[in-house]
């Protein structure tokens, strides 16, 4: 949701399609890097079929619930330091970073996505 959060363009009005529409970049980002791309979002599970993205939903409820996820993702991961974790939250980029993993700010991901969609 950090990265859905970067830009003010009214996403907080319809966060399923905020959603969607990552994951639509997310998917084709994926299919030109070749990079496997997982998203974990919070809220409730619905179908959003990428091809190229897993797509998680947070396990749990509340503030954090899927940064909850994220961080535990990356500490059970053997090989943490193939991932990049992106996210603008410091306490979850301070926690993957412990835990081994790499960090890419939202704004600066999101500018990637918009780019390869034009």
């Amino acid at each position: 949701m950090n990265v859905v959060g970067s830009r003010p363009d009214g996403w907080w009005r319809d966060r399923r399609a905020a959603m969607e529409r990552l994951t639509s970049l997310l998917d084709a980002f994926a299919t030109e890097t070749g990079d496997p791309l997982t998203v974990v979002f919070d809220g409730g599970p619905f179908d959003l079929s990428p091809q190229s993205v897993e797509v998680a939903f947070a396990t749990g409820r509340g503030p954090n619930a899927a940064d909850h996820d994220i961080a535990a993702r990356v500490e059970q991961d053997p090989d943490p330091g193939s991932i990049t974790v992106v996210t603008s939250d410091r306490q979850l980029a301070d926690r993957v970073r412990a835990a081994g993993a790499g960090v890419a700010g939202s704004a600066v991901f999101r500018r990637r996505l918009d780019e390869l969609a034009t």
